[in-house]
This record gives structure tokens, C-alpha cells and sequence, in this order.
């Protein structure tokens, strides 16, 4: 029986002028046929091992609230296509050496596909840390003209979501649109106090001229949540410089999937699977460096499939292997003793090793061949992206939330 589509992934934001795109609107989207068995389903025990945050790293959230009205249609090519590199900020931040465990959140707002009585708002996805979860949801989403209640959708992310309780922990909102921010029947300035009463940062992005959103009152919510305010051309295209390592990563990209071990149900180890594949042809259809960016993304610690793949999860639960059923674990184990098991995992944990770092090598050779490239061109023509608002955002309130940021050479 073929289901639903699978929940939709997202978020969207950042970027260096590396990260390219004339992004397309085909997305890949996945059904998965029901399993047969002749046998009854086993009971699979979910959350088996520790809680997100145990302190043991830094917790770091983020809530993306995206106007998906008529005009929008730039904004969420720039963010499909800029995903990779936004998350790529945080894996370049460290906390007392250690580097944080993110989680993302998405909100679509101003839809008239949605609701009218839930105030044209829909959260797309909770705050995980499963970011192919939030790749395909990005580019899953549509636009269709409606009314954008600003403070409505911002109050909603503050109530909804499970925002961290870690001491410390860098929590933000960043809310992208057009329309007057004064819009709907939650007083903007009460949702902001709100968010950061909580400590939870509001930043806003104002798609369009400087002045129509200081009159718009962007500005002052973004002041009001002690966050950051910018104006952006949502259409403006990004900027791909192509770079002799990109075809090497992308194809040590396709082994690195092969280092994953999926378990649970034999439906969520296909879903899990194919969607990982999914999101890789998905960037491929946005453009090469985006591509590239998540590939470099997957080769760092921000990417983790804790709960889903054993090599991540025996990180956390070393006892994991003796937890998991039989008829949960990849096929390929299934017929294995416990001892061969563990070494199957530990064999698969190093060759995942060795690949990331050969992709890491690639990448820093990447940034000097892109930050050399940069000083040859031309001064840049057109306004900034959504990409190029969050970087400088999370790049600066991280810094102030403690984090040291790496440089990365732009």
C-alpha cells in the first residue's frame, strides 16, 4: 500500500557565495511498499539510547519559519539550494572542544493551502536532528498566495516546539517574508518578548528594500528578541564557482552511504535508506555545490543518524548490539554470531572514518581554491541572499553564545 508522502525536511538558510544554484523545482519524494511477512511484526523498542541532550555536547536549535505565499518562490530555491552550507556553520563551531548537537526545526506560514483557522501556519518539522528528514521536507514545499501573520507563527514555534533546557544551549528563530510583520491577530511585539524571555533569539529577514522593512516593522522585532535584522533579493541567483574537487567528493560521497547500517523495522531501515539517496539527488538537481556542501556536511560530526544508523548509535549505547532484535538489524548481519557482528561494525565504523577524512582534506583544499577564485572576480552585483542573513547571524550570536567559530577562508 503506498503511503503518504514522507514527512517533509527542512529548513533552509546559509550561505557562502561558494554555494551555488539555479535550483529546479523537481524534488525526489519516495514510497515505500508495506513489507509482507508471514510472521507477526515484532514490537521494535524506540529511543533506545540516551536523550538528545545529556550535556555532554552543546545544544544548539533552530527554528526556521519560511513565508511560502505567492512571491517566495526565489526565497525557497535560495534555501534549498543554501541548506548545506548554513548547516555547514555549525559544524565549523566548537564549545569547550566539542562540537554541537544540532537540531533544526521548520514552519511554513502564509500558505492558502494551509488552514485559515490555524492562521495560514503549518510546522513542516519538529526540531530533530535527522537533517535528511529536513532536506526532503524543504524541497517538498510549495507556494501558493495568502496572508503572513508574522507573530502568529513565531508564538507557534515558541509553544510547539521541545526547545532545549541544556544550560547554555543556542537556541533562535529566523523568520523570512515580505509582508508587514505587523500582520494577524498575535501582536508581534508580545510573541518576540516572549521568545526571548525564553531565551530564544528572533531573527528577522525582510525580503525586500532595507527601508519597506524598518517600516514594516522587521526591524524592530528582530530588536525586540535581541537578534539580527536584514533585508535580502530573494531572487538573486546564487554564485557557483566550480572547483576540481568536486566530482572527487561527490564520489566519495556514493561510498560513504555504503557505510550505513540501518536498523529497526525492515520499513524504516528502506525509508531510512532511500531518503538518504533521495536527499543526495536532490541537491544534485539544485546544483553541483550543493552537492558538494552536503556531502562535506555528511563527512562531519553535525550529520548524525543516532536512533537510525549502529555505527552512530554504538557511539552512544555500547550495549546496543545486544538490545536491537534480530529482525531489526540490516539483513546482511542477520545471519551473523554477536562476534561478527561487532566486528562488522567496527570494520564499517572505520571505513566511514577514512572517508570522511579524505573528504575533509578535499574540503579544506576546496576553500582555498574557492577563497583565491573569490579574489580574482569582480566586485559582487545585487543584493544578499537568505543564505548570506544567516551565516552572518549564526556566525556572530554563536560567537556570543560562547562557541568558537573556525575560519572558513571566505
Amino acid at each position: 500500500m503506498r503511503q503518504a508522502k514522507l514527512i517533509s525536511l527542512a529548513i533552509a538558510m546559509l550561505t557562502l557565495l561558494s554555494t551555488t544554484t539555479s535550483a529546479t523545482d523537481t524534488q525526489v519524494v519516495i514510497t515505500v511498499e508495506q513489507p509482507k511477512s508471514d510472521k507477526p511484526a515484532q514490537p521494535v523498542q524506540e529511543n533506545r539510547s540516551k536523550p538528545p541532550f545529556q550535556g555532554q555536547r552543546p545544544a544548539v536549535d533552530v527554528a526556521i519559519l519560511l513565508d511560502t505565499s505567492n512571491s517566495m518562490d526565489g526565497l525557497i530555491r535560495q534555501a534549498k539550494s543554501q541548506l548545506w552550507t548554513i548547516v555547514g556553520q555549525f559544524a565549523k563551531a566548537q564549545k569547550d572542544g566539542q562540537t554541537p548537537l544540532l537540531r533544526v526545526a521548520l514552519f511554513e506560514y502564509g500558505n492558502t493551502h494551509l488552514p485559515a483557522s490555524e492562521g495560514y501556519i503549518r510546522q513542516v518539522v519538529p526540531l530533530t536532528d535527522d537533517l535528511d528528514k529536513l532536506s526532503e521536507a524543504l524541497f517538498a514545499l510549495t507556494t501558493q498566495g495568502g496572508d503572513e501573520y508574522c507573530g502568529q507563527v513565531i508564538d507557534e514555534a515558541i509553544t510547539r516546539l521541545d526547545w532545549s533546557r541544556e544550560p547554555g544551549a543556542y537556541q533562535a528563530i529566523f523568520i523570512a517574508g515580505n509582508e508587514p510583520f505587523t500582520q494577524g491577530s498575535v501582536d508581534y511585539r508580545k510573541a518576540c518578548k516572549r521568545a526571548i524571555e525564553a531565551g530564544i533569539v528572533v531573527n528577522t529577514i525582510h525580503c525586500g528594500n532595507h527601508q519597506a522593512g524598518v517600516r514594516g516593522k522587521w526591524q524592530q522585532g528582530a530588536q525586540l528578541a535581541e537578534g539580527e535584522f536584514f533585508n535580502i533579493d530573494q531572487d538573486r541567483a546564487v554564485v557557483h564557482i566550480p572547483c576540481p574537487q568536486d566530482k572527487i567528493i561527490i564520489r566519495l560521497n556514493t561510498e560513504l552511504n555504503k557505510t550505513y547500517l540501518w536498523f529497526g523495522t525492515r520499513e524504516k531501515r528502506s525509508v531510512w535508506g532511500m531518503n538518504q539517496t533521495a536527499q543526495d539527488t536532490n541537491a544534485e538537481m539544485a546544483g553541483e555545490s550543493v552537492a558538494v556542501g552536503r556531502a562535506i556536511t555528511k563527512a562531519g560530526k553535525i550529520y548524525t543518524n543516532r536512533n537510525r544508523d549502529l555505527v552512530d548509535s554504538l557511539k552512544e549505547d555500547d550495549n546496543l548490539l545486544s538490545e536491537v532484535g534480530k529482525e531489526e538489524l540490516p539483513e546482511a548481519m542477520q545471519s551473523m554470531t554477536p562476534e561478527e557482528r561487532k566486528k562488522h561494525v567496527r570494520q564499517t565504523a572505520t571505513k566511514r572514518t577514512e572517508l570522511q577524512r579524505q573528504i575533509q582534506q578535499l574540503a579544506a583544499e576546496r576553500e582555498a581554491y574557492l577563497a583565491k577564485q573569490r579574489q580574482l572576480q569582480t566586485a559582487e552585483t545585487g543584493g544578499a541572499t537568505l543564505g548570506d542573513a544567516v551565516v552572518t547571524a549564526i556566525r556572530k550570536q554563536l560567537a556570543r553564545a560562547g562557541f568558537e567559530i573556525a575560519d572558513d577562508g571566505s
